[in-house]
């Protein structure tokens, strides 16, 4: 055995990067996510605010031109009409103003002014409002409609400054703390660590005596001093292993052979012991049928194959119907029976080679068919079926027949929509419950 002793200094590992730097790319990550997200909702509450407030401006020329415009409708007063709608269109969050002119026996007309570069928006706000003029006390004739479309140029002109703004002051705020935090870094542990890795490259058997001193004044306690006593504590604590270890090699030399020998006959009983726990642990104890564990894994092999070979594979889920009537009417230890009775139908009905029959739950049992499409699934389940049927176990609980039944759910792997073996077993399952919904005692795919 070599001597731990004898090797020589350790090589130290290259540099990969500053933990500083990194520090400082996380700090700015952060911020500059920090940044997006502040100036995004931000800007989403600024343009919120200024909406609602071109909503109330076009709200306002509202209240001020209806009342006036319904008047000149009514008494025709075409100059009044069209000197309001340029007054109204020169507010400066108005894009578009459409005046209707409803006539009597003749079409409407209809009178519009749009501010130049002006272009529909769902963004901006808008107001339509009916226009109506009492001639007399409780006479009310609609005259025509009068409508405001908002220039959404207004607001992304409002919120450019603002954005701008907010950006700026976010970007100078991560900077800076990028700066502080990586000056702060350096100063108080970058320097301290270098130290210590060079003071542990240096180590060897020869020098583990040589404590660590940090370059810094003795009173400040922190995690580095408690680091700089951990190494001198290990440096001690290995000294006395190695001189432990060259004793415990002495006395080791001396037995090596029996121990050897020992080991031997250990490793074959262990072994031994393996092998049977092995087997134990893929196989259900009470149906002798292999378990969920070793269904797992055949299915992951079996799926892999029929990727790689291009052949078909199936999967049957079989459920006994009303089986907790089962355990209720005749008991548990009779259901337990019951569940062998169906292991060995299940055993004489599958035995070519590759398919597999297994329990996967209390009464719930799964068949992997390979080399097998949908049709013969489906038949083959029937047949499990029918070969359960002969065997006329009784079953005064069900509802179905006075017999122990199955319903049996059957799915083929298809390349082009299935991905994992999951999506497989969830077909077949739900097949299986289509099975059960249509009556039970029956296979569907």
């Amino acid at each position: 055995m070599a001597v731990a002793a004898e090797a020589g200094p350790a090589t130290p590992p290259p540099r990969s990067g500053s933990l500083a730097a990194r520090l400082v790319w996380a700090t700015l990550i952060f911020c500059l996510a920090f940044t997006l997200l502040t100036a995004a909702l931000r800007a989403w509450s600024a343009w919120q605010t200024h909406r609602d407030t071109m909503s109330a401006e076009l709200a306002q020329l509202d209240q001020v031109f209806q009342r006036t415009l319904a008047k000149a409708i009514w008494e025709m007063d075409r100059e009044a009409l069209q000197a309001h709608v340029d007054s109204a269109a020169n507010v400066a969050s108005v894009g578009r103003v459409t005046l209707t002119i409803r006539q009597a026996g003749r079409p409407p007309e209809m009178l519009e002014r749009r501010r130049d570069g002006w272009t529909p928006s769902e963004r901006a706000p808008s107001l339509r409002r009916e226009l109506n003029y009492e001639p007399y006390a409780g006479a009310r004739e609609a005259v025509g409609t009068f409508a405001l479309d908002g220039d959404v140029r207004v607001l992304d002109a409002r919120l450019h400054g603002e954005i701008a703004g907010i950006a700026l002051t976010q970007v100078i705020q991560s900077l800076l703390l990028a700066g502080l935090v990586m000056w702060l870094f350096n100063r108080s542990v970058t320097v301290h660590v270098r130290h210590i890795a060079g003071h542990l490259a240096r180590l060897s058997p020869q020098n583990l005596g040589e404590a660590l001193q940090l370059q810094r004044a003795p009173s400040r306690q922190d995690e580095l001093s408690l680091l700089a006593a951990g190494v001198n504590h290990l440096q001690a604590s290995l000294s006395s292993y190695l001189e432990r270890q060259r004793h415990d090699e002495r006395e080791i030399a001396a037995h090596r052979d029996r121990l050897a020998e020992l080991v031997h006959e250990r490793t074959q009983a262990l072994q031994a012991a393996n092998d049977q726990l092995q087997a134990l642990s893929r196989s259900d104890p009470l149906t002798g049928l292999p378990n969920r564990r070793h269904f797992d894994e055949v299915k992951d092999i079996e799926f892999r194959r029929a990727l790689r070979t291009h052949q078909p594979l199936s999967l049957l889920l079989a459920d006994v119907d009303h089986f907790k009537r089962y355990n209720d009417h005749y008991g548990h230890a009779a259901g337990d029976a019951c569940l062998r009775e169906i292991a060995q139908v299940l055993k004489a009905c599958f035995g070519r080679a590759g398919e597999l029959a297994a329990r996967i739950g209390g009464e719930e049992f799964a068949v992997l068919l390979p080399a097998t499409d949908a049709a013969g699934a489906l038949e083959t389940a029937n047949r499990l079926r029918e070969a359960l049927a002969a065997r006329a176990l009784p079953h005064d609980g069900s509802d179905v027949t006075p017999f122990v039944t199955l319903s049996v759910g059957a799915a083929q792997y298809d390349a082009a929509t299935m991905d994992s073996f999951e999506t497989l077993f969830h077909q077949a399952d739900q097949a299986l419950y289509r099975a059960k919904r249509h009556g039970r005692d029956r296979a569907e795919t």
